[in-house]
């Protein structure tokens, strides 16, 4: 059924537009020039990249926000439904604008987007039921475009942004233009959303909250299926069940059938898998995986198509773009295309992102929070990171749902590493059940390993990297939260360091 969002001038506000996913929708909405306004609890270089857009940012999640709009009687101006202007309509411009539409039904209160991080209590978001706006989850205004689209929906518990963020590129690349909206920043679009002037656009498909069934697309992709939300799924089942729906929604499934339950349960129309034997519609062989990158020859049911590079470390990077390839063709794409693409595509910010250099030691950043991501993750830096060069690996726990439903998975995902610094846990807004602590999380790995340092608070992390690491170390920061707010003072002590060294020898 179509879904009930207007695209038609009625003005949006987004309650918390700073989010990774929320900020993407707006700035797409901005860009085809309808009214965008939004606030959060803090401005960002993401809120500033919108406001450059037309976005008005509110800073502060305020109940009077909602009264920026005029009463619910008055009318929008023509100017909303007939300006070109490609940087898109603020508030400001609206508010001032003159002129009557005739679509008399068109109203100033805005239709409000939220997400589940949004409190029901939540100031703003009791003003705007206040005042009837419509209101709306993210989700639907994602599925609202994705309709509007020939869209291509990335799902999958693990390697989604990646992967969305590598077709949206291979597509940029090959000419077709495309509109896309994913999870992460990429460099080559300045952001986590581009808009496009092509029928294309490429979505980034989230699971987390069951908003997954919402969505139908042209195309469908899943990467594999495990549970990591356990604070809305009871089971593996519910899981299973979510994506289900979301590949029954879809005109034609994509799916890696190297992931059991994708192979048995999606039963993907096109396949992809890393192991030849499998029968998928899509494989490779010859596989080399160095510290450069990785390569191998693909196989198109049974045909070789030739050789792929990507600079993209391990295994599961190999899957993300072998997914790329089966989308491409699927599309029409000549296998040199997409090739070309996948050869030059640097990937989204915090996977795996290197974020500096110095006293010889490398700090990359990764969004890894998973068990199963833990493991992929460390397993690609050693793949860079050879003994006797160390890989230290600082972890924070996200959330204490997961902490909990996966501690014995997170006991064994740090053989890779040889020192394992260890924060308390980031709640991301879950209250402390009591259940489960950070330093609990250390004790039980160091049963498994011998190096295992807790230090509860950000500031002290920071204190003891200043102290342990040393040249040739590869200090990984892993986590879904807010520890990466911490590499750039880790990074400034050793640049420090490097001033002093370059003074003495001078």
């Amino acid at each position: 059924m179509r879904n009930s969002v207007d695209f038609s001038g009625r003005p949006f506000h987004f309650i918390g537009i700073g989010g990774i996913g929320m900020s993407a929708l707006a700035y797409v909405i901005a860009k085809r020039h309808l009214p965008v306004s939004g606030s959060d609890i803090r401005s960002s270089h993401i809120t500033e990249r919108l406001e450059t857009v037309g976005a008005h940012i509110f800073v502060g999640q305020d109940a009077t926000n909602l009264d920026f709009f005029r009463p619910a009687d008055a009318t929008l101006p023509t100017t909303v439904r007939e300006s070109s202007n490609a940087q898109g309509i603020s508030l400001n411009s609206l508010k001032s604008s003159g002129g009557v539409s005739t679509a008399k039904s068109l109203k100033y209160l805005p239709q409000v987007i939220c997400s589940t991080a949004i409190n029901p209590a939540n100031a703003e978001l009791g003003a705007a039921l206040a005042k009837g706006c419509p209101i709306f989850h993210r989700s639907d205004l994602l599925a609202a475009l994705i309709q509007d689209y020939q869209s291509i929906a990335v799902a999958g518990t693990h390697g989604k942004t990646t992967t969305s963020s590598l077709i949206g590129y291979m597509l940029l690349q090959a000419g077709l233009d495309p509109t896309i909206v994913v999870g992460g920043e990429v460099n080559a679009w300045g952001g986590n959303a581009r808009m496009g002037e092509s029928p294309y656009l490429v979505a980034e498909a989230d699971e987390s909250d069951g908003s997954l069934v919402k969505l139908s697309a042209a195309i469908g992709v899943v990467t594999n299926i495990e549970l990591d939300h356990p604070d809305h799924y009871e089971s593996l089942e519910e899981v299973i069940t979510t994506f289900e729906i979301f590949a029954g929604h879809c005109q034609t499934m994509v799916g890696c059938i190297d992931c059991e339950v994708v192979r048995n349960r999606i039963q993907p129309a096109i396949s992809y898998s890393l192991q030849p034997d499998m029968g998928a519609d899509y494989t490779v062989d010859a596989v080399t995986y160095s510290s450069e990158g990785t390569s191998a020859r693909v196989w198109e049911r049974g045909k070789i198509l030739g050789q792929m590079n990507l600079k993209l470390l391990g295994q599961h990077n190999l899957s993300n773009a072998l997914a790329a390839v089966a989308v491409g063709r699927k599309l029409g794409l000549d296998f040199k295309a997409i090739a070309d693409a996948i050869a030059t595509f640097e990937g989204a910010r915090r996977r795996f992102e290197l974020r500096g250099q110095y006293h010889d030691i490398c700090f990359v950043d990764d969004y890894a929070h998973h068990p199963s991501e833990l493991r992929a993750t460390l397993a690609a830096a050693r793949l860079q990171f050879k003994a006797p060069r160390r890989i230290v690996a600082i972890f924070q726990p996200h959330r204490y749902s997961r902490t909990l439903a996966f501690l014995p998975e997170f006991a064994q995902s740090f053989k890779d590493a040889d020192i394992v610094v260890l924060s308390d846990i980031y709640s991301a807004g879950e209250p402390d059940s009591g259940q489960i602590s950070g330093l609990q999380v250390a004790k039980l790995i160091g049963e498994q390993h011998p190096q295992v340092h807790f230090q509860p608070t950000l500031a002290s992390i920071s204190t003891l990297l200043t102290e342990i690491l040393r040249p040739g170390d590869l200090a990984l920061f892993l986590g879904a939260g807010n520890l990466n707010q911490i590499i750039p003072e880790v990074m400034a002590f050793y640049q420090n360091a490097d001033g002093v060294l370059s003074q003495v020898v001078n």
